[in-house]
């Protein structure tokens, strides 16, 4: 059973299942829904709670099986938390898992929440993660997207009865205050109670939250592929800064950009050609916000400006290896930024013509 995480809430009132999987890589979002299930599960009596961390390929995975069956003289029911932090449980985990899931809808005194990181479609497929969402509810845990982290903000302060103005400004701090918490969403949070402490409930103005709120963004270098594809000029720069200070590796962040280079040059000559874009998209493995974003500024893109960027990719490759280009910095975080512009640019289409 697929449940969204917004509907957590309203799924825990209405009765517990058995069994809950938990999977994503967004640590504060993770913490919050699995606390939800336990509070839930304390009020149904379940007051005796067991925690299993797969580590190694030696765990012993009779000790989770035989936890179901092993109340104490003064427990009503029991929870058991499993969790598998590779997200990879191996052949005798992926046996037991079965049996652990097939069990569970047979044992109404073990509540059971299983935590996982993001998993690729290839292991969703797989027979114990097809076990668990049979058996039980699966809730898989997004992180917020950047275009969604200001109304993240409003709504978390609604709920210490705080807020912004209303209109342009609350709209430029709600942006502020996600700009300074972009990629940690944990940091966000924190910043978040800390306004509930420090200020009374109400209205907040930008000045406030400017003070009040640390630079505490991470930036990865997937989200600065959103950037550039976006158009964001502002925080393609923002993101380059931010992992330059953070000591990302130059290659890196040149194998992300050429990555979309090369993607965008093979989109563009198969659309040129006759081919219908979604099935380009896909052969190209490219889904996702990203898929979206493609379908957006591949027919903007010219076919000259293709291969500019690639030719592009190529020196800033020799730059970041030692060698120097004709009219590129020679410093390669100066080279990659050059390169950013660039696409940004090129992906805007050409400019308008005036009569």
């Amino acid at each position: 059973m697929q449940l969204a995480l917004n509907q957590l809430a309203a799924h825990l009132q209405k009765g517990l299942r058995p069994l809950y999987t938990l999977h994503g890589d967004e640590p504060l979002q993770l913490q919050e829904a699995a606390d939800a299930i336990r509070a839930a599960a304390r009020a149904a009596g379940h007051t005796e709670r067991s925690v299993h961390t797969v580590q190694g390929a030696h765990f012993d995975w009779s000790s989770v099986l035989a936890a179901g069956g092993s109340l104490s003289l003064f427990a009503d029911k029991q929870l058991v938390e499993l969790r598998i932090p590779s997200g990879k449980p191996g052949k005798d985990g992926s046996t037991a898992i079965q049996q652990l899931a097939a069990s569970a809808a047979q044992d109404e005194n073990t509540l059971t929440i299983v935590t996982l990181p993001r998993l690729d479609a290839a292991t969703k497929k797989g027979a114990w993660f097809g076990a668990l969402d049979a058996n039980g509810a699966t809730i898989q845990v997004d992180p917020i997207e950047r275009a969604a982290l200001p109304a993240w903000i409003a709504q978390r302060l609604a709920r210490q009865n705080q807020r912004v103005a209303s209109a342009e400004e609350g709209q430029r701090t709600l942006q502020f205050f996600a700009d300074r918490v972009e990629g940690n969403l944990l940091a966000a949070h924190q910043e978040i109670q800390k306004l509930g402490l420090l200020q009374p409930e109400g209205e907040l103005s930008y000045e406030v939250v400017e003070q009040a709120v640390l630079n505490v963004a991470r930036y990865d270098v997937f989200k600065l592929s959103e950037a550039v594809l976006s158009g964001n000029l502002a925080r393609t720069m923002r993101m380059m800064d931010g992992l330059q200070a953070e000591g990302t590796a130059e290659v890196l962040v040149h194998w992300t950009l050429s990555e979309d280079i090369r993607n965008l040059k093979r989109a563009k000559d198969a659309l040129t050609s006759g081919q219908p874009l979604p099935m380009v998209l896909r052969s190209l493995r490219v889904w996702g916000p990203k898929e979206k974003l493609f379908e957006r500024v591949v027919p903007r893109l010219t076919a000259n400006a293709a291969v500019r960027l690639l030719h592009s990719a190529h020196l800033v490759d020799g730059i970041a290896k030692g060698l120097p280009a004709d009219g590129w910095p020679r410093d390669s975080w100066q080279a990659l930024r050059k390169l950013a512009i660039d696409m940004v640019t090129a992906l805007q289409g050409p400019p308008a013509r005036h009569r």
